[in-house]
């Protein structure tokens, strides 16, 4: 595909227009101001449009799409304890897959290329994403809260089969990473030897870090006054490459840590709002060099998985805590759903418009009421667009959504199947009640 007189974001987030990207075999194969001779098969018209990476939805929960609108108005231990596990406990059969293409669908369509993931049902996550077309770095979350060894507790057996059967599957756009759901779901012992493992293996981790001040606290009084982040770090974690959602109650020192491990953090400010959880520092994870990137969360804490609002989120914030209207800017923002999205993932090949990079590409309307007048283009994609603003979505050069289809995805069916499995399951909920 041709992208003919098109605005694009370059490596640097500024918009150049009137340029021409030819895409082939799965990556930018030119961009320039002028046309190329080269043909590269059907031609886009890009004028009104800009073109630029594809989102990165850094921490997510895709299967808990069936939960969406369900479990309201509760903190976190509540939501989990009350609403989340006994609705899980009754997922089964295909219920994981058809709620993951649901999320996937959602992705697409509000223009997210690759998402981290970490649930379970992992083979229903991965015969989704292969079939969608999508990018996906997945995990299964490992929790146990006996001291044993770590090569008994199925959780772990699972993660180790998907690594074993998906690892680099559908040409490498389903990577698996190793996770520990959180130090308040496991004990000391058992994140030592998952540090040791994962390291051995040569993986990426995913966790979540110091989401609610009650976690915090907490950790500190069972473990001598350490704070998750230390804790971790204690226990050899951060000698691999992690990526630590939410990171709401961070001190300084942690801060420091996640700094010198090349850490990521996944920002997921809807989500935490919405539970009463806090507000991440992005303001000062930024200062002190911390790589940020930006996660929805699940519907079931945020009911929607926009990249777009979650990026006019996670710019606001940092203004409204700090007082300062230059606590981040609109391409620190963009460099956290692009860029660093990407790298914390390992794809070091995406996430900017350069010959050579894979071609996971989204195109913006730039025609909409709200995006008029277009006085800073790239301040207007940040502050004023939103997902609905997509017209394409390309991964690895093969359009999956365009123009409200999906090319992969029978949207109607999966709608239908997720509609009737959620109202079983609300319903067994309530009669077991």
């Amino acid at each position: 595909m041709l992208f003919s007189d098109i605005g694009i974001l370059d490596k640097d987030f500024c918009l150049r227009e009137n340029y021409f990207v030819g895409v082939k075999e799965g990556k930018i194969a030119y961009v320039g101001e002028e046309k190329p001779k080269e043909d590269f098969g059907e031609t886009y018209d890009g004028r009104g449009k800009i073109l630029m990476s594809g989102l990165v939805n850094s921490h997510s929960h895709a299967p808990m799409t069936l939960l969406r609108g369900y479990a309201e108005n509760l903190p976190l231990d509540r939501w989990l304890n009350d609403r989340v596990f006994p609705f899980e406990d009754r997922i089964s059969g295909e219920d994981p897959y058809y709620s993951t293409l649901l999320a996937i669908a959602e992705m697409l369509e509000s223009g997210t290329t690759s998402f981290t993931d970490m649930y379970f049902f992992s083979e229903s996550v991965a015969k989704a994403v292969g079939e969608s077309g999508i990018k996906c770095n997945f995990s299964r979350a490992i929790t146990s809260f006996q001291d044993c060894d770590i090569h008994t507790i199925e959780s772990f057996k699972e993660s180790e089969a998907i690594i074993r059967d998906f690892h680099g599957a559908f040409d490498g756009r389903l990577k698996i990473d190793m996770s520990l759901h959180a130090e308040y779901t496991n004990r000391r012992t058992i994140i030592e030897q998952f540090s040791e493992i994962v390291k051995a293996h040569g993986l990426r981790a995913h966790i979540h870090l110091s989401e609610t001040k009650k976690e915090t606290e907490e950790c500190k009084q069972r473990h001598g006054g350490l704070t998750p982040t230390a804790l971790f770090e204690a226990c050899g974690l951060f000698q691999v490459p992690v990526t630590a959602a939410h990171c709401v109650w961070l001190s300084d020192d942690d801060m420091e840590i996640l700094k010198n491990a090349g850490a990521t953090v996944a920002t997921c400010p809807a989500s935490n709002l919405k539970l009463g959880s806090g507000v991440c520092n992005v303001a000062k994870l930024l200062e002190r060099g911390v790589r940020v990137a930006i996660g929805t969360d699940s519907v079931a804490s945020n009911n929607k998985l926009d990249m777009f609002r979650e990026m006019y989120l996670c710019a606001l914030l940092p203004k409204g805590t700090t007082y300062r209207a230059d606590a981040v800017s609109d391409r620190d923002v963009l460099k956290m759903a692009t860029v660093n999205g990407y790298l914390a993932q390992g794809r070091a090949d995406c996430g900017s418009i350069e010959a050579g990079n894979r071609a996971d590409l989204i195109v913006v309307r730039t025609d909409s009421v709200h995006m008029c007048p277009h006085t800073d283009t790239v301040n207007n994609l940040v502050y004023a667009a939103d997902g609905r603003d997509v017209a394409l979505t390309m991964v690895d050069g093969n359009v999956l959504y365009r123009d409200g289809e999906f090319k992969t995805i029978d949207i109607e069916k999966v709608r239908y199947e997720v509609e009737k499995r959620s109202r079983r399951i609300i319903n067994e909920v309530t009669n077991h009640a």
